[in-house]
């Protein structure tokens, strides 16, 4: 795999915040600039991503599930590995976690139950001094996911943006995570409404001002009362009936795709 496997533990492992590593990443990953966010671009594989630094036992590395894309089978893969990701070079990686990572490694994963992952989930996980690797979903409860990591050696986490899960945030999981970090709306909760002003009310009431973004279409006419509503009863945009994923604050709208976004 052009990868070699670090044996010694390092008793002084800083306790600096987990971010992804900025290399050893799947083909299909493209990662933000603070390397807090992991986006696959397409397909459903070729997502694995490391921790930068090792983790240690007991642990909790904490993430947000950005985007959750319907029309594939399984989703986010999490787990453990004695794999160094300094001496992971990108291309050598294969396209899945389980079962070829585990295959040509010292890698233990495992694949969150059905109904978790979902956009704005809450995933913690970490392994305990026995082996035994544990997850916890949206503070419910603790899932063991499988036993038998080796410990005795330093352990990167390592997840694999596989599926239905499409974008994963890393969070701090020291803070609340009541509060989405990232600039797209996961929460029904209405952003402030200005009062409008001429040419700028929403398209649906006519009364409030037109504040919010859909995603990803990128358009702009609704205030965040009517966006939301829209999203909850059809979760298609009236101006171009694209599918609605989430709905963001106009100001600060997301980069679209090419040919999204066209303004009618």
């Amino acid at each position: 795999m052009g990868a070699q496997i670090c044996s010694q533990a390092d008793a002084t492992m800083p306790r600096e915040a987990v971010r992804f590593h900025a290399k050893a990443v799947g083909a299909q990953v493209r990662l933000d600039a603070q390397r807090s966010t992991a986006r696959r671009r397409a397909t459903f594989h070729d997502g694995i991503v490391f921790s930068q630094r090792p983790v240690r036992p007991g642990e909790r590395v904490a993430l947000r599930v950005l985007f959750h894309e319907r029309g594939w089978v399984g989703g986010l893969r999490i787990g453990f590995t004695r794999l160094d990701p300094e001496r992971v070079t990108a291309p050598s990686l294969p396209p899945f976690v389980c079962p070829d990572l585990e295959q040509q490694s010292p890698t233990w994963a495992a694949m969150l139950p059905d109904g978790c992952g979902l956009t704005g989930d809450v995933v913690c996980f970490w392994v305990n001094r026995l082996g035994r690797l544990f997850a916890q979903v949206n503070a419910g409860p603790r899932l063991l996911l499988r036993k038998g990591v080796l410990m005795g050696a330093p352990l990167w986490a390592v997840m694999d943006v596989y599926g239905t899960t499409k974008a994963i945030e890393l969070l701090d999981p020291t803070v609340s995570t009541s509060t989405p970090t990232m600039p797209w709306v996961l929460s029904d909760e209405a952003l402030p409404e200005p009062k409008a002003t001429a040419g700028e009310e929403c398209a649906i009431c006519f009364h409030q001002s037109a504040n919010t973004c859909l995603v990803p279409c990128g358009h702009t006419h609704f205030c965040s009362c009517c966006a939301w509503r829209v999203f909850r009863d059809t979760a298609k945009c009236p101006v171009c009936r694209w599918e609605i994923e989430a709905v963001a604050p106009a100001w600060d709208r997301p980069a679209l795709g090419p040919g999204i976004g066209a303004q009618l």
